[in-house]
């Protein structure tokens, strides 16, 4: 990780040397470009008027970080007109955001995992809390609803608040009365809290109180749950993947498989512990697979 002087941004680059420029010899017409974010030692100089700079690292190594990769356009930039190479420098690598940065909301309600069986789902758990501790860093009130007291999320002392409440919509609005949580997190309790918030959205719930959904877009967590309507959005992209249909009941399911031919991986959208999926060599199988999901 490299700094730059003239914008203070980090840049991650490719590096194999074993020395460096003591920064404190450099002439008065010479100013350190870059310097090491681990041990601010100098990782690049420019000369304050000339068109002078150099680095101290790898920028055209494409097997690895390519952040300063435009430093080449720099260098040819330099040759082809007469510009200021440290303030042009300055200029190319400033970062103008493309979207307007919202202030965080202080409090954030959390919709945890919820119940967990051994040995089954446990990801959720270490996410959600990780979640709480990072919302905590930056000062934000956290609520937290899970009803599984079981769980890491639920500790003393790591949310704000908890409600050991059931994860379906009418306690979750309750809650959300109660608290009026300027943002909910979806994404860090399961399927539960998937299924949980696409229906509150539905409901209008989020909109009613004025509850921004952080992360994940809803949109996205709904076309990814749809098959059919995921499926069509990788075909729109064109990306490469295997051959697929949706079905809604166990026989279009069954018909399905006769188009695609066997063996075939089936996958319940919405499910909990991915019940309803699997693989099938036959139909008797996909049979099975479809009548749990």
């Amino acid at each position: 990780p490299c700094i730059h002087t003239g914008t203070d941004r980090c840049f991650m680059t490719s590096q194999n040397h074993g020395y460096t420029v003591d920064h404190k010899t450099l002439p008065e017409d010479w100013e350190i470009l870059f310097y090491n974010a681990n041990d601010q030692t100098n990782e690049g100089i420019v000369h304050k008027e000339l068109p002078y700079f150099s680095v101290q690292f790898h920028p055209e190594h494409t097997a690895g970080p390519e952040d300063l990769e435009c430093l080449f356009d720099v260098f040819l930039e330099t040759i082809k007109s007469d510009v200021n190479v440290k303030n042009f420098l300055t200029e190319k690598l400033t970062y103008t955001p493309r979207y307007k940065v919202e202030s965080p909301p202080k409090k954030v309600l959390i919709i945890g995992s919820g119940g967990l069986s051994i040995g089954q789902a446990g990801e959720f758990d270490y996410s959600g809390s990780q979640a709480i501790k990072a919302l905590k860093e930056e000062n934000i009130h956290t609520i937290l609803i899970n009803p599984n007291i079981a769980t890491v999320q639920t500790s003393k002392g790591l949310a704000d608040k908890v409600y050991f409440l059931p994860l379906i919509p009418k306690y979750v609005e309750e809650v959300i009365k109660a608290e009026r949580p300027g943002g909910v997190l979806l994404t860090f309790g399961g399927q539960t809290a998937l299924n949980c918030g696409v229906e509150l959205q539905r409901q209008g719930v989020f909109k009613k109180y004025g509850v921004k959904i952080l992360g994940t877009p809803i949109e996205a967590i709904i076309d990814t749950e749809d098959r059919k309507i995921f499926s069509d959005r990788i075909a729109l992209i064109g990306e490469k993947v295997a051959p697929s249909l949706a079905a809604y009941s166990v026989q279009e399911a069954l018909d399905a498989a006769e188009i695609l031919g066997y063996p075939v991986m089936a996958r319940a959208a919405f499910s909990l512990g991915g019940l309803g999926s699997g693989f099938a060599d036959n139909k008797e199988e996909l049979k099975q697979l479809a009548t749990q999901a």
